[in-house]
């Protein structure tokens, strides 16, 4: 009996042997699985990360910082998008519409005149500081990382003025960001690389940090919006240290000149045209379908914002709307890069005011036939078109205008720009919420703009045949 009792006891202590062996075999074998896979995501994460950077130094950037300031272009946009993801849901969708359109509207009216003034003497002033843009670049970034973390805080009040004083307040310091960054772009150029390189460089930069910036805002805001918004404040950090990382040459201003507060000057001579100083015919060209191009942006961004929310896209909801045509627009920017890359040395004129007809022409067509396809359909083309129309003013002003001017004309065109997306999406909050309407609207002011753009092309090639005449005519006795 006794023998068998130990027998038992035995075989019990064995089989709990062994199930505590097995248990021990599979926590390694999950411990070893989980490292595995850590090994494997930060392997992935680090040679993703070792194939962006060695992409942006391509092609000579590295040693110039262009590298740096593309880095900073995608860094800047994660953090944009994060901030829009969270404010979508709140300032856009979380509070009536008869209410957050006067509000949205004052504040975007408050912003838009300060940035019209100031705008074309920001450059001239702060070339007379030898650390000026750099500090422009950090302090405009510096304040949405602190007005972020501010909004975190009322984030979830809709009715806080703070909310809207916040929101614009990032808006603003966005575009004086914008400014501050084009104008560093042609003193980083690399030997042999030209302003549709970089800036289709900087736009392909843009296009993956805001889906980057999208997915993880959006996965965050699923936990509140305030999460997003913190994670754009840590972006914005890091934003502030590329910043400080970028080369003496952002605030270099050897061999360059002013060219003036303004754009223009009467010309005196034949036709007595006016004339944009430094700018050839073809550049005063673009910049108008630029300008057309940038209203067409802000006019979309804030009018579709409100307008699905009264009038649903199908059977989707607004956020998701919204998020789509944002998706389609992202598309063709990236789409644009490519071609305009491919047809930079195909008149670039031409093609801007092409591509400024193809963005009228949908935007009636939008108005006639608003559906779900026609919208997402104007999305695409309105980023394509934006995208087009940029690249060739990049390459007109990299082959007609002086050297010693390039970084000042591009500096104040970017303002210019920035002020006509500000003017669209005040024209798409202040437009009646209908559709047909206010695509109609904004169709005529773009077919306005390619009408101005004929005119002015057929005087200037007039006045320069006349020029040619006057020139061969042999002078009598």
């Amino acid at each position: 009996m006794q023998d068998q009792i130990s027998s038992r006891r035995e075989r019990r202590v064995d089989t709990d042997r062994a199930s505590t062996d097995r248990e021990h075999g599979v926590g390694h074998a999950l411990g070893s699985g989980v490292k595995g896979a850590g090994r494997g995501i930060g392997h992935g994460i680090g040679h993703g990360l070792r194939r962006v950077v060695d992409y942006s130094d391509s092609g000579g950037a590295g040693p110039t910082g262009l590298g740096k300031l593309v880095r900073l272009e995608f860094t800047d946009s994660v953090g944009d998008a994060a901030v829009t993801i969270a404010l979508a849901g709140t300032i856009f969708f979380g509070t009536p519409t008869d209410e957050a359109r006067p509000e949205v509207a004052r504040f975007l009216a408050m912003t838009m005149v300060p940035l019209a003034i100031l705008a074309p003497l920001i450059g001239p002033f702060l070339d007379r500081f030898r650390y000026g843009r750099r500090w422009a670049i950090g302090i405009s970034t510096a304040l949405r990382a602190f007005l972020s973390w501010v909004l975190a805080g009322v984030v979830h009040d809709p009715n806080s003025v703070w909310l809207f004083v916040c929101a614009l307040g990032v808006l603003v310091a966005n575009k004086a960001n914008t400014v501050s960054r084009a104008a560093a772009v042609p003193r980083l150029l690399p030997e042999g690389f030209t302003l549709v390189n970089a800036n289709s460089r900087l736009s392909m930069a843009n296009v993956v940090g805001l889906g980057v910036g999208g997915i993880l805002g959006g996965a965050l805001s699923r936990l509140g919006p305030d999460w997003a918004l913190r994670f754009a404040f840590v972006v914005f950090l890091v934003a502030v240290g590329q910043t400080i990382l970028l080369p003496g040459r952002v605030d270099s201003t050897k061999g360059e000149k002013s060219a003036g507060a303004v754009f223009w000057r009467r010309k005196h001579g034949p036709g007595d045209q006016r004339r944009f100083r430094n700018m050839t015919a073809p550049v005063q060209l673009a910049l108008l379908a630029n300008l057309g191009a940038k209203l067409m942006g802000g006019f979309l961004t804030f009018f579709l914002a409100f307008l699905f929310r009264d009038h649903p896209l199908g059977s989707l909801p607004a956020l998701v709307a919204l998020g789509i045509v944002v998706a389609a627009s992202g598309a063709g920017s990236a789409i644009g890069t490519v071609v305009g890359n491919l047809l930079k040395d195909k008149r670039p004129e031409l093609i801007a005011l092409i591509f400024l007809g193809i963005d009228a022409a949908m935007a009636v067509v939008t108005a006639v036939f608003y559906s779900p396809p026609t919208v997402i359909a104007m999305g695409f083309v309105a980023g394509l078109s934006t995208q087009m129309v940029k690249l060739g003013y990049n390459a007109l002003v990299q082959r007609d205008v002086s050297d010693e001017v390039q970084t000042s004309v591009f500096a104040r065109s970017e303002a210019v720009f920035q002020i006509c997306w500000v003017a669209g999406g005040f024209l798409g909050i202040a437009l009646p919420l209908i559709p047909h309407l206010g695509f109609g609207v904004v169709a005529g002011l773009l077919l306005g703009v390619a009408v101005l753009i004929v005119i002015h092309w057929i005087r200037t090639h007039r006045a320069a045949a006349a020029e040619d005449v006057g020139f061969q005519t042999p002078q009598a006795g």
